[in-house]
């Protein structure tokens, strides 16, 4: 992408509207011959392991700039942290309601403090606009402690656009994008429900790169932290640590580097959850315990009021939590196995 080129992207990027609306598009940041060398780089990498920054043909996606000025605009700082947490899927199957970050429910916990300061960048290699397959998020989810509010938008990308989002937005991979173009967003729980012949075709291989950038703070800590709990990440650090050549192109690219593979390699605490739990912080509330039994961590009812049938107070509130919790395990899985069909693609 030429100079001029980037420059216009940023301009028209609106930061306002993004921090309003929890996401947003930079159309055309990567050319037709960008994009063509990403998908072939993609294919080379099948089975590879690691994260991006370990990865020689597909690091420079990370570190090339254009992620890093995108951040650095949103989040009005040049102290951006990278933590290990990108990847690419070849033809992914994750698909469910789910948020990144690592509060993901609970409003009285650290991520909902404050402005949350850590980004998910996504380049889908094919088209969106007119093909099956895109991303589905929620409008204005990243306010929202639950993944069932918000306006679902399936975002139509086309080949070269970069998109960017709040890890606390609810969003689902691989949205389905119907023939009718009056009909509302189907709902990831609702594919089953139409015909082959009312859905668009999909364009080829669904080739996707993902990539985690956020600022250098509280925030930017708490969910390196909580990353190393994960089984699928800290698997695919231990397989492919950072050489020099990578610790040298992060710093190059402006971004400071907490090097997870390292901190993971011999330390048999981490990665020991494959699901998505509560990550505990100070102060944190606990359910009262039986006698002989260590405390356990209470499950927070959503913010925002639920409608409820027959049910009021904190019976109501447990079971509008107990409700969230089985759809984020449920999502967390689908979304373990997605970032394994990139590092497992050659199984495919």
């Amino acid at each position: 992408m030429s100079a001029p080129a980037m420059t216009n992207a940023l301009e028209g990027l609106d930061v306002d509207r993004f921090w309003e609306r929890g996401y947003a598009i930079l159309h055309g940041v990567y050319t037709p011959e960008e994009i063509g060398a990403l998908r072939e780089a993609a294919y080379a990498s099948k089975g590879y392991g690691g994260d991006l920054l370990a990865n020689p043909r597909l690091r420079s996606v990370l570190t090339d700039g254009r992620m890093v000025a995108v951040a650095r605009k949103l989040l009005g700082t040049d102290e951006l942290i990278y933590t290990g947490d990108s990847s690419f899927t070849i033809n992914g199957t994750q698909k469910g309601w789910h948020k990144d970050n690592t509060d993901r429910i609970d409003p009285e916990a650290p991520d909902w403090a404050s402005q949350y300061t850590q980004l998910r960048f996504g380049i889908y290699c094919q088209d969106h606009a007119e093909h099956t397959g895109g991303l589905n998020l929620r409008i204005g989810s990243h306010e929202i402690r639950n993944t069932s509010e918000g306006e679902v938008l399936y975002v139509k990308t086309t080949p070269g656009d970069l998109a960017v989002w709040s890890m606390r937005i609810t969003h689902s991979g691989n949205g389905m994008l119907l023939k009718d173009p009056e009909a509302p967003y189907p709902l990831p729980n609702e594919h089953d429900r139409f015909a082959p012949e009312d859905v668009t075709d999909a364009d080829g291989d669904r080739i996707a790169v993902f990539a985690h950038i956020g600022a250098d703070d509280s925030h930017g800590k708490r969910y390196a932290d909580y990353t190393k709990t994960r089984t699928y990440l800290v698997n695919a650090w231990r397989k492919r640590p950072y050489d020099d050549a990578a610790r040298a192109a992060a710093a190059e690219a402006g971004l400071t580097l907490r090097d997870l593979p390292a901190e993971v390699m011999d330390d048999s605490n981490a990665g020991l959850s494959e699901l998505w739990a509560p990550f505990p912080y100070a102060g944190q509330k606990l359910k009262p315990a039986a006698p002989g039994t260590a405390p356990a961590v209470a499950s927070a009812a959503p913010a925002a009021p639920q409608p409820v049938a027959e049910k009021t107070g904190s019976s109501a509130a447990v079971d509008t939590a107990k409700a969230t919790l089985r759809r984020a395990a449920k999502a967390a899985r689908g979304g373990a196995r997605g970032v394994r069909d990139g590092w497992r693609a050659g199984r495919q």
